[in-house]
């Protein structure tokens, strides 16, 4: 296991040097287009989870990155099903992480983004009621909405029954928010991809075997194959963080 250990990278350019906040935010650039980041933790053997939540299979190592992702994003983009499954709580960051957005012009906080198709949310959740900046939910034109969550959200309505992805991210770039981070869940993952929305894909592959049961980071219907290139391995003990870019 990794514990508390350094991540060092080990291609291309290996150094054995551990990285500092600096030199890890280098490699994980924001661009000057839009963009689609995705960020998983998965085992060794596929799974997506352990005991139930992806917590059981992340790390110190994996957080540092997780939270620096989080950092240089301009909207998170989250499905309803993990929101709730995930226990998200606001979208927060610490007085160090606000001070790099605002020397970089960015606001002091990203935007969170709720993808859900039915509605099913709880406006009094800590994702919404202790929320900084007001959330934004993309659902679709049929969904009702539950008493107070117009109030504690702004509601983006685009697809007449299913979520139109592609037209729900076009309008956050419109909005100035060019650079998307989404942590999932699996079948808003399998739909992104699906659309052919991913541009990146951060992989944090966990030193265990879990065993069958657990499903994998996406899911929903077959879909056309798209091929990544590799753009750096990191290494922090057993564990490896892994960047691919589309193209």
């Amino acid at each position: 296991m990794t514990g508390n250990v350094g991540i060092t990278r080990l291609w291309p350019e290996p150094a054995a040097t551990a990285l500092d906040d600096p030199a890890l935010i280098a490699l994980y650039p924001r661009l000057d287009r839009p963009h689609l980041r995705m960020n998983f933790v998965a085992s060794i053997d596929g799974a997506v989870e352990l005991d139930g939540h992806s917590a059981g299979l992340s790390s110190a190592p994996d957080k540092r990155v997780f939270g620096l992702l989080r950092m240089v994003c301009d909207a998170l983009v989250v499905g309803a099903g993990t929101l709730r499954h995930e226990a998200y709580r606001a979208l927060r960051l610490d007085e160090r992480r606000r001070a790099w957005r605002r020397e970089h012009g960015l606001a002091e906080y990203p935007r969170m983004v709720v993808v859900s198709r039915a509605l099913n949310l709880d406006p009094e959740s800590a994702a919404f009621a202790d929320a900084p900046v007001r959330p934004v939910v993309l659902t679709s034109e049929r969904a009702e909405a539950p008493a107070g969550l117009a109030d504690a959200a702004e509601l983006l309505r685009h697809g007449e029954e299913q979520v139109d992805l592609a037209a729900g991210l076009a309008e956050l770039h419109r909005r100035g928010h060019g650079q998307l981070l989404s942590e999932g869940g699996p079948h808003l993952f399998g739909s992104l991809t699906a659309a052919g929305l991913v541009d990146e894909v951060c992989l944090t592959v966990a030193p265990m075997l879990t065993g069958p049961g657990a499903g994998r980071i996406t899911a929903g219907p077959t879909g056309t194959p798209h091929g990544m290139s590799l753009r750096h391995v990191l290494a922090a003990g057993d564990e490896l963080l892994l960047r691919y870019v589309r193209g």
